[in-house]
């Protein structure tokens, strides 16, 4: 189930309970879904009972019950709980595996993005110096993919301030310039460019990159042996570690935005590519092995993580070449 799925479901369930004369409401054009707040449990959370409350004249938690009722039995959902002033949490049936990996084919390198951050407002005053102006755009970039309308213009609400440092696109290139300005959080030294030429393991930058190269290359590899990506329910427990990464990636966009916060981003896709590289091998049939359930699921996994890395790249303005 996916969070639009789930949102109509929960839209049913209001109209139903209206239709039933249990609650005097307008039905409302849409219901939000989002990720649990903090006292939230399950995949999805929304605050629909809260809003409906005070037009019902009847207490949220009142309201959630009434809507829990109808939802107990949804198909897609396996548990509904109230936390907090009225919040319905959901969770779903689709396993952590399932749900984490649709998802990131459904939404391809926009995996992460939301709304959450829709109606903030955010002005960043520019700024000469060229590590704090490369920020700014960075910033820009994170908050725009959580639904934040920003503008950089001059003399506005945020002033940014970074431990100042050199862009050099015309001597390392666009990717490793970016990168070394980037990675360290602003308050810290930026990274030595030459060493992010290098092409080697100990060279984090490169390491990323190769990782979705890899993944890139897998899915070919795959096409030439006459199977393609697809989540089964075997395969993917293998890498644990890797798949909490991947279901994590969401949360750490949005904080990442919230604090103004690229370097986030940049070490959670070296702990991706770094669990990609570690699981890679285990991907494709070995000797006179045929293709199974379990090889197209970790194909898909291995896909999946790729799409992840070059989203997130490419929120970092970092391009992400499938063959290195």
């Amino acid at each position: 189930m996916t969070p639009a799925d789930l949102s109509l479901t929960v839209l049913h369930a209001v109209r139903r309970a209206v239709d039933e004369g249990v609650l005097r409401v307008e039905v409302p054009p849409r219901v939000k879904v989002e990720r649990p707040r903090p006292g939230g449990v399950g995949d999805y959370a929304s605050s629909v009972a809260l809003g409906l409350a005070r037009p019902a004249g009847r207490d949220a938690r009142d309201v959630a019950a009434i809507l829990r009722e109808r939802l107990r039995e949804a198909p897609g959902i396996r548990a509904v709980d109230i936390t907090g002033p009225g919040f319905l949490n959901f969770t779903l049936d689709d396993g952590d595996e399932g749900r984490v990996l649709r998802e990131i084919e459904r939404t391809g390198l926009a995996y992460g993005h939301s709304t959450d951050l829709a109606g903030t407002r955010v002005r960043f005053r520019a700024s000469a110096e060229p590590r704090a102006a490369l920020l700014v755009e960075a910033y820009a970039r994170l908050l725009r993919a959580q639904g934040a309308d920003t503008d950089i213009r001059e003399g506005e609400e945020e002033w940014i301030t970074a431990l100042p440092a050199p862009y050099r696109p015309d001597t390392l290139g666009t990717d490793a310039a970016r990168w070394a300005l980037l990675r360290p959080a602003a308050h810290d030294r930026a990274l030595p460019g030459a060493s992010l030429l290098v092409q080697h393991e100990r060279n984090p930058l490169f390491r990323v990159r190769y990782a979705h190269s890899r993944a890139r290359a897998l899915v070919r590899n795959a096409a030439q042996l006459g199977f393609t990506p697809e989540y089964g329910e075997t395969g993917t427990d293998e890498a644990p570690h890797l798949l909490a990464l991947l279901g994590d990636h969401p949360a750490v966009l949005l904080v990442a935005a919230r604090h103004r916060a690229p370097d986030r981003v940049a070490r959670h896709l070296e702990a991706v590519a770094d669990a990609l590289l570690a699981y890679q091998h285990t991907v494709l049939p070995l000797g006179d092995e045929k293709p199974s359930v379990a090889h197209r699921s970790r194909l898909a996994l291995a896909e999946a993580a790729g799409t992840v890395l070059a989203g997130g790249l490419s929120l970092l303005g970092i391009s992400a070449p499938d063959q290195i």
